[in-house]
């Protein structure tokens, strides 16, 4: 019997003998572990099956979920009450109007940033939105600028507009665009 010995804590401690087998075990298990991982790794990126169908209707799906939370968080929560002149100074419940339209404007330009990445899924939905793109990137800091009550007729005008432009580059792409109102605590993430 061939063996091999492997070393202890100080060379005073008990020896451990390995068969010839034993190490041509090991060595087998050894060279078949990164084979086993990489195969692992590969079965758990690797995406369920689905046609392109599918991916269509469902970017089309999120894309119209998304753009009708925008959409209806900036009519209730920013250009409804800016037309009703509460975020005038002096105006009864300001601040707090203030603070929903701010909010609002942050959730909205995050639910319009998802649903320009949805359309992407579909060919003719991504087209329609593309150009749109420039317009839903400039809306970033109006959230901010809402809720410290620095924004004026433009502000509240391009909200509005790229809005109104991602329901009718969903319309065109048969996506149809309903408002859908978040709930404060919504807004609030």
């Amino acid at each position: 019997m061939v063996g091999a010995t492997a070393c202890g804590s100080g060379g005073n401690g008990p020896r451990e003998e390995l068969s010839a087998a034993s190490m041509g075990e090991l060595a087998a298990l050894a060279a078949a572990e990164p084979v086993a991982a990489e195969a692992d790794e590969l079965a758990a990126a690797t995406p369920s099956p689905s046609t392109s169908a599918e991916k269509q209707k469902f970017a089309k799906t999120r894309f119209v979920a998304n753009a009708g939370l925008a959409a209806g968080a900036t009519y209730q929560w920013i250009v409804k009450p800016y037309r009703a002149g509460k975020f005038k100074k002096g105006a009864k419940g300001r601040t707090f109007a203030l603070i929903k339209a701010g909010l609002a404007g942050a959730f909205a330009y995050n639910r319009l940033k998802a649903a320009a990445e949805n359309a992407k899924g579909d060919p003719l939905l991504a087209k329609a939105v593309a150009p749109l793109t420039a317009g839903i990137a400039s809306l970033k800091g109006l959230g901010s600028k809402l809720r410290k009550g620095q924004a004026g007729d433009g502000d509240i005008d391009a909200f509005d507009s790229v809005i109104n432009s991602v329901k009718e580059a969903g319309q065109s792409a048969g996506a149809t665009v309903t408002d859908k109102v978040p709930s404060v605590s919504q807004l609030g993430g």
